[in-house]
């Protein structure tokens, strides 16, 4: 089975994932593999060719600020980068999971609504926390105020209109205990291998 897993930023969704992996269960970085697709040369390509050489440094690696740049400020460039990576991105992910041998595999994303991602999967998980647990990880993890933060809160589908779309939810919020925690997700672990 095809199981993504989502939350919004700050959620943990990354540590629920490492707990999963711990269980032996498979888990599909979205964000390291777009990372990688970026040095494929159809896809390097047509960057290139849309936005210049200068978006790939000297030593051929892409100028991932220059990019996220470009595409913060200018929603067709987005839009653009887009329609070359998802299709690429899921067809990877489809033959990743064709090699797996667990019971499901776990896709992690933070935009499975946003990019309507669902027919892919069987199920979706949704990680949850309260805004300000979700706003104070942020700023911790990537040393940012509050209102950059927020700012890319705002790019996202509210926390609610996720939830009310999961199949399963599972909450983190900071003072739970890790045992809480695993154990919402051992009850899920056993619905899908069938235990």
């Amino acid at each position: 089975m095809r199981i993504a897993i989502t939350g919004n930023i700050g959620s943990g969704k990354s540590y629920v994932c490492s707990l999963f992996k711990g269980l032996g269960i498979p888990v599909f970085d979205s964000d390291y593999e777009a990372k990688r697709l970026y040095d494929l040369p159809e896809i390097r390509e047509r960057i290139i060719a849309r936005f210049g050489p200068e978006m790939y440094q000297e030593d051929g690696s892409l100028d991932r600020k220059r990019l996220a740049d470009r595409l913060f400020s200018d929603s067709c460039s987005l839009g653009f980068v887009e329609s070359i990576l998802y299709p690429a991105l899921n067809e990877r992910f489809l033959q990743w999971a064709d090699r797996q041998t667990a019971p499901y595999v776990l896709y992690e994303s933070a935009l499975v609504f946003e990019k309507h991602l669902e027919p892919l999967f069987d199920a979706i998980i949704v990680v949850s926390a309260s805004e300000q647990t979700r706003i104070r990880r942020v700023m911790s993890r990537d040393h940012c105020d509050e209102g950059k933060v927020r700012s890319r809160m705002a790019l996202q589908w509210p926390q609610s209109e996720k939830l009310s779309k999961a199949d399963y939810v599972i909450v983190h919020e900071e003072d739970d205990e890790d045992a809480a925690l695993m154990e919402q997700i051992l009850r899920i672990h056993s619905v899908y291998c069938g235990k």
